[in-house]
């Protein structure tokens, strides 16, 4: 049966079809469909884990065990996972294990725009990249043959244009994996320094087998068209290169690391010129240079996405202006109308607070109105750059504090803040704690009280976790985010301490909990002085008036949540139910 899918549920088919037995994942724009998706088949294990470094070393235990296994993130979840995975590489596996890496050119949700490639080559693991949706199928059970075959992990990547596109996917049934039992092998599995400077030998002849493997005939075909324009190249890039030159022959690397540089060289022979084109760094062509065999230049960012439109550029030589459509309204980006977070950084802009952030929704805290965030740099920085700000620069910390959300916190701010109680820092850590994952679309964590089911599970105390690190009671406050001027007062006392303290709070997205949705408000024009404070929130459903000098409230978008009474000094603004 054909269905239409788009890459991440075709990634989730396949390791369906494939017989994989458990998948852990840490959300992730462009990946976190494919976790959500694989959670609807019951015939196997998925879960949300804290980060993807944990979701990796579910995933070697889960292949350890004889299941075989699947881990899915973005770029920079990578990074995070990359110490497992780099030893994984020293190790083997024993059931596959697949990683699926989804990469953001044009940085779309990202704070990087980094080329995941550079791992396969740097862990030394055959990397596979597919260009639709059944490729996305096909080499993902394709990864967990080879992971099989040669002891190793596979990494599958994708980007944007995959993994949220649709095309047509054969679905298969669903097969029994290969059985492996448990592996109780201690010259395999701990990698202290006399394993590892063996295991070390037998990663590069494997690196040597899979290159063979890679040179076959099954992996990277080239198709002999117009000979005068040869063309190498991948994955999405590879459908642009179609569209653009259809005319044109072209090498199509399915397998994107170990590369075949005999089939290379034997394509480059059949061409007038050779081209690569790839999106982001120019790795095919370092590597295809240094191999001595001659690339044709194209002068082409390493910034961005390609498109057909662009490839067409590139070979006529021309400046390429993407198309914008303006016939379609601006719409800044802004936190939501009722976002809980609103209230703790209008306080934090009245204090002038100096604000370490994070990676998150409330990352548009440093958007004007609030403009709250002095620093964005990675998931959980935003705590031990506090700490260092306290130690580099006296009084810094009265001055600033860090800002994470609640999974975040989970994810790897809380190494953070035991660094900061460990080293005797001073630093004011808030946890804007919604109860949810929002920033890729509302999936639960270890702080919801449910899993990726739905399912009732214990929930995260973070007062009693703060306390057990060691932070003094006295200095862990929790506080409703829409009472700003208890929000105030809180800041205050808390920065003032020399020890480390932490502001939590507690309410939730609106999106996770609809409950706490009321009564939209709306503004007396005759009451309103026109002072402009309630627009200073920034809340979407706050609008001015420029005539009338007055401001408005669009009730459609209003969620009721009190914070604009809260600023009001002329009793302007009223409950519609009241």
């Amino acid at each position: 049966m054909k269905k239409v899918l788009s890459g991440n549920e075709a990634f989730a088919r396949a390791a369906y079809e494939a017989g994989v037995g458990v998948v852990s994942s840490y959300p992730g724009t462009p990946s976190t469909e494919i976790t959500e998706c694989a959670s609807k088949y019951k015939e196997f294990y998925t879960e949300w884990a804290t980060n993807e470094k944990v979701a990796m070393e579910v995933a070697i235990g889960a292949s350890l065990g004889g299941k075989r296994a699947m881990t899915c993130m973005k770029h920079v979840g990578l990074n995070v996972a990359s110490d497992p995975i780099m030893t994984l590489s020293y190790t083997g596996v024993n059931a596959g294990l697949v990683a699926i890496v989804a990469d953001d050119p044009n940085m779309y949700s990202s704070q990087n725009e980094q080329d995941s490639r550079h791992y396969a080559r740097f862990g030394k693991m055959p990397m596979l990249e597919p260009c639709d949706s059944a490729e996305a199928k096909r080499f993902t059970k394709e990864g967990f043959a080879i992971s099989e075959e040669f002891c190793t992990p596979v990494l599958v990547r994708s980007c944007t244009r995959v993994s949220h596109t649709q095309t047509v996917v054969e679905l298969e049934d669903r097969v029994e994996a290969p059985k492996f039992a448990p592996e109780n092998d201690i010259q395999k599995w701990v990698m202290i320094p006399a394993n590892a400077r063996r295991k070390h030998k037998i990663v590069e002849n494997r690196q040597e087998q899979i290159t063979e493997l890679a040179e076959s005939d099954k992996y990277n075909p080239y198709v002999i068209r117009d000979k005068s324009i040869g063309v190498v190249c991948a994955g999405v890039a590879y459908n642009y290169v179609r569209e653009a030159l259809p005319e044109a022959s072209t090498l199509k690397l399915d397998m994107v690391w170990p590369l075949p540089m005999k089939k290379i060289l034997a394509f480059s022979k059949l061409v007038d010129k050779l081209y690569v084109v790839e999106e982001l760094d120019p790795f095919f062509e370092t590597e295809i240079k240094a191999a001595g065999i001659k690339v044709e230049k194209l002068e082409r960012s390493l910034c961005g996405e390609l498109s057909a439109d662009a490839v067409c550029a590139l070979f006529e030589g021309r400046e390429y202006e993407p198309e914008t459509d303006t016939s379609l309204p601006f719409r800044p980006p802004n936190m939501c109308p009722g976002c809980s977070h609103r209230g703790m950084f209008y306080a934090i802009n009245r204090l002038k607070l100096f604000v370490t952030g994070d990676i998150g929704c409330y990352t548009l805290g440093l958007l004007p109105p609030l403009k709250a965030i002095n620093t964005t740099v990675c998931m959980g920085a935003s705590i031990g750059m506090a700490h260092g700000l306290d130690k580099a620069a006296d009084g810094m910390s009265q001055k600033s504090v860090a800002v994470i959300g609640d999974s975040t916190f989970l994810h790897t701010g809380i190494n953070s803040l035991v660094n900061t109680v460990y080293n005797r820092g001073h630093s004011t850590v808030v946890i804007l704690d919604n109860t949810i994952t929002g920033m890729t679309g509302h999936q639960p964590n270890a702080g919801s009280g449910c899993d990726i089911h739905g399912e009732p599970v214990p929930k995260i105390d973070y007062v009693n976790l703060c306390k057990s690190i060691g932070v003094n009671p006295d200095n862990i406050r929790i506080v409703d985010p829409f009472d700003i001027t208890k929000c105030m007062e809180v800041l205050k006392e808390e920065t003032s301490k020399k020890a480390p303290s932490v502001i939590i709070t507690n309410k939730p997205c609106i999106f996770a909990d609809r409950s706490v949705i009321e009564e939209s408000y709306f503004i007396h024009e005759d009451k309103c002085s026109g002072c402009t404070i309630c627009t200073r929130l920034g809340c979407p459903a706050i609008l001015w008036d420029a005539e009338k000098r007055v401001a408005h409230i669009d009730e459609t978008l209003c969620t009721g949540c009190h914070l604009c009474i809260k600023v009001c000094k002329f009793g302007a603004i009223e409950q519609r139910s009241k």
